[in-house]
């Protein structure tokens, strides 16, 4: 079925969600962010592109997950997440003075979140045989 969505499908959804994430942000500052605060970094064409590219990606992902997910949804991820890593937390596996470790893990979540969005009418389908249907724009 050309219209599923396996372990493969929602890899390369959760590979673009993390590029698009880490690209924009990352604590290396190898990322847009870091990027365009140097002390060094004019306003160019490139930056521009580059920006507009980023947030074209972003309003493309945000809206296909809310969407899909609703604002209830993306809130219940975001409360799943969160009390997975409290959880790890809780058994010692992740330090809360680590800052570093938490920000990666944030982009991680962000980039998950994301990338079930984007599967998820594939995945409600399957599951109920319901289709998903966009509302037409007049």
């Amino acid at each position: 079925m050309a219209n599923s969505v396996g372990l493969g499908g929602f890899l390369g959804r959760w590979a673009f969600a993390l590029v698009l994430v880490l690209g924009t942000y990352n604590p290396t500052g190898w990322s847009f962010i870091g990027w365009t605060m140097q002390e060094e970094t004019t306003f160019s064409p490139g930056i521009v592109i580059v920006g507009l590219l980023l947030l074209i990606g972003w309003i493309f992902l945000v809206r296909t997950t809310f969407d899909a997910l609703g604002w209830l949804g993306v809130c219940l991820g975001a409360a799943l997440f969160a009390a997975i890593i409290w959880f790890f937390v809780d058994l010692g596996w992740i330090s809360m003075d680590s800052t570093s470790v938490l920000t990666w893990l944030c982009l991680v979540v962000v980039s998950l979140i994301l990338a079930v969005g984007m599967a998820w009418s594939h995945v409600k389908r399957r599951l109920t045989g319901q289709l998903n249907v966009d509302d037409v724009e007049d």
